[in-house]
């Protein structure tokens, strides 16, 4: 039968009679700083237990949204007209999508970046035209000439004013003029300027009067415009308010337009008589107010090295490219999903550096000058890169896209545009949320303890055994 004694035996912390012991100061002292130490190191040791801990590696990209990915913007530029303005995207695989209307909205801007009305609905500017089948050089003139110094007078003498601004270099102006002088000519012998004085059917040569066409917002010839009177005040910058043709170009349609607008007229209101009622709204396609536009939506594209590309398109217009400037600023151009200001915070206070490239060009302003010269693309190259973050229980906190971006201004001998190529890399970064052993926390703290009462024990020894020594030496010396 096993004792007491022999239990006793195996007892690995054996224990001195108190009256064997001695307590002294230095002992007390080394205690209180080793209590302290252990205090401050478990404290540290429990922040770091209950502290979020991450993994990053690299893996390849499985995106549970297909091979699609979102791309959103907001572009302004200052110098292009919403008439004209188009969005395209194409990619390597043959994707090639020209004017995407859906997810777009456009508005026109001012100089300084301000919108100046509500939405603009520019349609399709590509359909094709039809155009007097039969090309005849020999024509008489029909329209009245107009510039910049009889434009103000003509314009608030007549009720209607159809203007065609052209070039004459113009492919589509030498197209369309002997439909508008045929057609301006039958509208005058109808209604006579003198003695009806409700239309008037004038044309204006830009490269005669190029400042009066900008002042006019005209980006592209030929551009047909309409003139009411009472509804074409002048603003401080001498803009009228003007309305555009974007129908047929054939002598038939032109004169069935022309009559549409003076049969909302009264015989009474001639030249000499000035409307105070605004005349019904006919045209449902209003001039842009303002040489800028703002382009902001949506598109899709396919997770392959392609481009967004911004410029100016028409399939019935001609562009005058030496003066055409696509400078931008960005307000935003984002990849992926929007993600809220909230969970962005919260991805934040675990990993500080998530979110820096999400937005990279957000602010940023690309203006050209035209210190590089005319014909001046502008050109963004961005490689995109997918992080995701997982948190514990594989809760999936964040997912979102940051690229990396280099621009530059080349000169081109096509119509200048603003292009953003995006390759996207097949590989993503995975942060996950690793979760810390609580037996691992325990075996730290007993090492804390253990291993400061051990040291602390190994310092009160040395310290109790030099003051022993330093006592037997003074006392030999006494002796």
């Amino acid at each position: 039968m096993v004792s007491a004694r022999n239990i006793k035996s195996i007892d690995f912390y054996r224990k001195i009679p108190r009256d064997l012991t001695e307590a002294s100061l230095s002992g007390a002292g080394l205690s209180l700083a080793a209590a302290f130490c252990m205090i401050f190191l478990f404290g540290m040791e429990l922040s770091n237990y209950l502290a979020v801990t991450t993994t990053t590696s690299i893996v390849v990209d499985k995106s549970s949204d297909g091979d699609f990915l979102l791309l959103d913007f907001n572009l302004s530029f200052p110098s292009l007209s919403c008439e004209f303005a188009s969005v395209d995207v194409s990619d390597v695989l043959g994707t090639n999508r020209v004017n995407i209307t859906k997810t777009i909205r456009k508005y026109s801007i001012d100089s300084d970046l301000r919108i100046t009305g509500s939405e603009f609905h520019s349609g399709s500017v590509g359909h094709a035209v039809k155009h007097d089948d039969v090309y005849d050089e020999e024509h008489e003139e029909g329209s009245f000439t107009l510039n910049a110094h009889n434009f103000d007078r003509v314009s608030h003498e007549y009720p209607i004013l159809m203007v065609n601004f052209y070039a004459p270099w113009c492919y589509w102006s030498n197209r369309l003029k002997p439909s508008w002088e045929k057609a301006a000519k039958i509208i005058r012998e109808r209604y006579d300027p003198e003695m009806d004085g409700r239309i008037l059917v004038g044309k204006v040569d830009c490269t005669e009067a190029a400042e009066f066409c900008q002042r006019n917002h005209i980006q592209a010839y030929p551009s047909i415009r309409i003139f009411r009177k009472g509804s074409d005040l002048r603003e401080d910058h001498g803009k009228h308010e003007h309305e555009s043709y974007y129908g047929d170009r054939d002598t038939e349609s032109l004169v069935q337009a022309m009559e549409a607008l003076v049969a909302s007229i009264p015989t009474e209101s001639g030249r000499n008589t000035l409307s105070a009622e605004k005349p019904t709204e006919t045209v449902k396609r209003p001039a842009p107010l303002t040489g800028g536009c703002r382009i902001e939506g949506f598109v899709r594209v396919k997770k392959v090295p392609g481009s967004l590309i911004i410029s100016a398109h028409s399939g019935s217009h001609s562009f005058d490219t030496s003066q055409m400037n696509m400078s931008h600023v960005i307000s935003h151009l984002t990849f992926g999903r929007k993600i809220s200001p909230r969970v962005l915070s919260d991805a934040k206070r675990l990993l500080p550096y998530i979110g820096g490239s999400h937005d990279r060009l957000s602010g940023q302003a690309f203006i050209n000058h035209h210190d590089v010269g005319a014909n001046v693309t502008i050109e963004h190259y961005l490689q995109v890169v997918k992080t995701e973050v997982v948190t514990r229980g594989n809760h999936k906190l964040i997912e979102e896209y940051e690229f990396t971006a280099h621009s530059s201004l080349v000169e081109t001998l096509y119509i200048p545009v603003a292009k953003f190529h995006y390759e996207v890399s097949p590989m993503q970064v995975l942060i996950t949320e690793s979760p810390k052993s609580f037996s691992h926390f325990l075996t730290n703290v007993c090492a804390i303890i253990g291993g400061v009462f051990t040291v602390a024990g190994i310092l009160d020894s040395l310290l109790h055994n030099t003051v022993r020594l330093m006592k037997k030496v003074e006392l030999g010396k006494n002796i």
